[in-house]
């Protein structure tokens, strides 16, 4: 199919608002060690930063999906980019622990605001059949974030202290609000018309959760981010701890990871596209999980690390826009931002309890329990898309759906 010119400006913006996004949380992990020290932090409640984040995340998530399928999503990618904007630039002023945190958990509720908004806005705006390509060249701006901004920052963070990257990813998330205002439109989507009251809002979730499709999603979103929890946010500490390397090294080994993203995330959308979403999802969760399970043994030294994260990254980047594109297709339009919402938020879920229990594992069965949970918790996420999850024809089309169709900037 045909893609317009303005489908590639839609595509660069909503790649600025995830590369923004995605950094300003990968980064957490490499300078960890750098927050505990500039903060004088116990070590074992580093991973409560991350438990704030995803708590808050969760929360506001359930909040604004259906608000999304009531006011249109551009609107919220504009609110929602604006507040991690600002949530951002505010982490300069963090002083303790507690200040941090608060900073760490007004992001999360701003994350809430975007959660699953770029990917209900690539289904409002492309058709299924194009949308692992879509979905392939948005999400390396995670990717991107991998090879430039977390090792940018985690050079910064050594460099000029731990709140300059997050100042920087502040200032890119506010060129990405500056985009979505000018350049974005609304597409030519079905909307919710009903009220949006509490009783109205918690009828629908219930009656989304009572599909045994949404609870399978739901379920793998929330084994997908527990395992990626209990894997990376100890995996650089683990590896300074063991070998002994610095922030330089840490960030060319995420820069080596987001090159296999960069690389294999457009590729594995349309070959998505082509041949099916289902059985890339399957191959890409059970190799991770062998990846991820024979870590500690593998890395007897340093450079070992940098050939199984660029597996590892090849692998993710196999799963994620076949899966987000699967995904989208399962409830029409109307109700695509309340879906993503109440998945995601289910998923942060998963990802604040992994975060608090990490550091518990990591200081009593080391990394290596930490790799075996993860590596159980992606063969889990595997099992339940290969049973639970249908994945519709390739073909198929919603009348009204088309490559470039919207209302208006203003989407009135």
């Amino acid at each position: 199919m045909k893609k317009d010119p303005g489908s590639y400006i839609v595509i660069f913006s909503l790649w600025l608002l995830m590369f923004s996004a995605s950094s300003q949380l990968q980064i957490i992990s490499p300078i960890l060690s750098e927050i505990g020290k500039s903060l004088n932090i116990n070590p074992q409640y580093l991973g409560t930063l991350i438990t704030a984040y995803a708590a808050m995340l969760s929360t506001f998530a359930l909040v604004m999906g259906p608000v999304s399928d009531k006011i249109g999503r551009r609107r919220i990618l504009l609110i929602g980019a604006g507040m991690m904007s600002v949530s951002l630039l505010l982490h300069q002023i963090a002083y303790d622990y507690y200040s941090l945190l608060f900073f760490r958990a007004l992001a999360g509720a701003a994350g809430g605001v975007l959660s699953g908004s770029v990917v209900s806005y690539v289904g409002d705006y492309f058709p299924y059949s194009i949308r692992g390509w879509a979905n392939g060249w948005v999400m390396t701006g995670m990717a991107f974030g991998q090879i430039a901004g977390v090792p940018l920052g985690t050079l910064l963070a050594e460099w000029m202290g731990f709140r300059a990257p997050f100042t920087v990813f502040g200032v890119t998330m506010l060129a990405s609000f500056l985009l979505i205002l000018l350049k974005v439109p609304q597409p030519n989507v079905e909307r919710i018309r009903e009220r949006l009251t509490i009783p109205v809002v918690l009828r629908n979730y219930l009656a989304m959760l009572r599909d045994p499709r949404i609870q399978a999603v739901a379920a793998t979103y929330f084994v997908m981010f527990l395992g990626i929890a209990f894997y990376v946010v100890y995996l650089p500490t683990w590896l300074r701890d063991e070998f002994s390397v610095n922030g330089e090294e840490i960030a060319l080994l995420f820069f080596v990871g987001g090159i296999a993203n960069v690389f294999m995330g457009p590729f594995a959308g349309r070959m998505s596209d082509q041949v099916g979403r289902k059985s890339l999802i399957l191959t890409s969760c059970f190799g991770l999980a062998v990846a991820m399970g024979i870590t500690t043994l593998f890395i007897t030294e340093f450079w070992k690390a940098y050939v199984l994260f660029f597996i590892s990254m090849i692998l993710v980047a196999v799963r994620i826009s076949p899966f987000q594109a699967l995904i989208s297709e399962l409830v029409p339009a109307h109700k695509r931002g309340t879906m993503m919402s109440l998945t995601i938020s289910i998923g942060q879920l998963g990802m604040g309890i992994g975060g608090g229990l990490a550091g518990t594992v990591y200081a009593e069965m080391g990394f290596s329990g930490s790799t075996y949970i993860a590596a159980v918790s992606v063969i889990l996420m595997g099992l339940i898309v290969w049973r639970f999850i249908p994945e519709p024809p390739l073909a198929k089309e919603y009348e009204g759906t088309r490559v470039g169709g919207y209302e208006g900037t203003d989407g009135e």
